[in-house]
């Protein structure tokens, strides 16, 4: 019999499922992702298919499982995924229609209404303001469009939720991801029917809420079949991916702060207390007590990978004929252009536009281009433009006058030397790269603080974190990003009106 020794936890982020096996000490033992697809079917609609996250996970699990790896040794698993994705279910459990995804952006007309009627009700009961992020306006854009969809609706699950109940069998989740919902009571700690029914919902529908790190089932036969994980293996809840990751690269004090360069982009700060406001997003975060600001732009990394999609065929084929990932080639060619893209701005605005704006009529943009103008230059361009929301998202942050002590640069583009560097440069301040420090490795120390091999969630970031290495700003590039940053926001500000006026 294999010693169970292994933690497993699986992520299922805005783009991709990554899993990522490691032992109690921290150590990986495997990992691996496959990318599944959004459909972007009309102007700022994004969807997925439910199915299409079970199967990349069976996928990535498989990858692990060829590379050697006895899954025999696996203690427990948990799960994490992005939030507000409300998976509609029918009494069969079966999904009713495709996700709708928190980038999506067509329910900005709902938005309208419930802030006009019952937006600071909704404030003060959830701590948030509606936008096409969350779920309630989501939901009362089907009430009026498919309405069927909802009178047919017997179950509402989340993300990660749904494909763990594929593997254990029990529909639950935890109040972290039900936070994300805006039917969720802060002050209450449960669901409200007052929100719930402006979706045209009833509570019933939605799924009991447990920790996240109660032990929610155990892996069933049939999902051992599929997974290769023991039938029987613990099953613990997991959070939704902003929480693991902030407490996977740990921010587990108050003071400390995350800057994520994911598909997504964040500028976290942990705290002791909730500081609602209305342009950030407030959590409770997964140690007990604490809780996390957030201020969010839409897109991040998903810019390279739109990139690389509409404009890199070349550097695909020569990556795949190198073994590595086309994003290293990329970087080679923003290498070759200097700091300032040779006077080049992108505005990441793919899908409107989050903090500090909130606004979905916003698009994304290339100024300045030239006849001398190359790709290195642009994909400078587009590094740099990243880096500027995100330091666009810290001006919320610092208004708030919430310290941040100690920043942790995480996500998939953390992994770029030179975007990391922007990053540094932009924001000004060092910066720390946790190792491996992303949303998987923090839901694996979930799993095992959820079946006692860790006393508690700091102890077991305490016990297994590393920092892999730390970034000072260069002060005259910083200088020079300072003045860029300047006029970012002022191209921001004269393209926005004429955003808003277009059809």
């Amino acid at each position: 019999m294999s010693a169970r020794d292994l933690l497993l936890g699986v992520d299922f982020g805005s783009g991709g499922c990554k899993v990522t096996l490691i032992d109690t000490a921290g150590h990986l033992a495997g990992e691996s992702s496959v990318e599944y697809r959004t459909w972007y079917e009309h102007p700022g609609w994004a969807e997925q298919e439910p199915g299409d996250w079970y199967e990349a996970m069976c996928a990535a699990l498989a990858r692990v499982r060829a590379s050697g790896v006895d899954f025999g040794r696996i203690a427990a698993l948990a799960f994490d995924g992005s939030t507000h994705n409300a998976v509609l279910l029918d009494g069969a459990m079966k999904p009713l229609r495709r996700t709708i995804m928190w980038t999506d952006q067509r329910s900005t007309a709902e938005c309208a209404e419930l802030e006009a009627e019952y937006g600071e009700r909704i404030y003060a009961t959830a701590y948030q303001h509606p936008t096409p992020t969350w779920t309630l306006p989501q939901l009362r854009w089907l009430s009026k469009h498919e309405p069927e969809v909802l009178r047919r609706t017997r179950h509402i699950l989340f993300v990660k939720d749904y494909v763990r109940y594929l593997v254990t069998g029990v529909a639950v989740t935890d109040h972290i991801e039900a936070q994300g919902t805006l039917f969720y009571d802060m002050k209450k700690r449960a669901w409200s029917e007052e929100l719930a029914a402006l979706a045209g919902i009833s509570v019933e529908v939605l799924p009991q809420l447990v920790n996240p790190v109660d032990r929610v089932g155990e892996v069933t036969a049939e999902a051992a079949g599929r997974t290769g994980i023991p039938a029987g293996t613990p099953v613990i809840c997991g959070s939704s991916d902003s929480a693991a990751e902030d407490y996977g690269a740990g921010a587990i004090e108050p003071g400390d702060a995350i800057v994520k360069l994911a598909t997504a982009g964040n500028v976290n700060v942990m705290t002791s207390e909730a500081h609602p406001h209305p342009q950030t997003l407030t959590y409770s975060h997964i140690v007990p007590g604490m809780w996390y600001t957030v201020s969010a732009t839409n897109a991040a990394a998903v810019c390279q990978r739109w990139f690389r999609d509409l404009f890199c065929e070349v550097e695909k084929i020569q990556a795949e004929k190198l073994g590595i990932k086309s994003f290293e080639l990329m970087d080679r060619l923003a290498e070759a252009s200097p700091a300032g893209a040779n006077g080049i701005f992108f505005h990441p605005y793919l899908q409107g536009e989050r903090c500090p704006y909130w606004d979905s009529s916003l698009r994304g943009s290339f100024i300045g281009l030239g006849m001398g103008s190359s790709r290195g230059d642009m994909l400078r361009a587009l590094l740099e433009g990243v880096a500027f929301s995100l330091r666009d998202c810290r001006r919320l942050i610092d208004e708030l006058e919430l310290p941040m002590k100690r920043i942790f640069l995480i996500g998939g583009g953390a992994r770029s030397r030179i975007w990391s560097e922007i990053v540094c440069n932009v924001m000004n301040v060092p910066v720390e790269l946790p190792s491996p420090g992303d949303a998987s490795f923090g839901t694996a120390l979930l799993a095992g603080t959820g079946v006692g091999i860790y006393p508690d969630c700091r102890s077991a970031v305490r016990a297994c974190l590393a920092i892999s290495r730390r970034i000072e700003p260069d002060p005259a590039l910083s200088a020079k990003y300072a003045e860029r940053f300047e006029t970012y926001r002022a191209v921001h500000d004269a393209l926005a009106p004429i955003y808003r006026g277009m059809k």
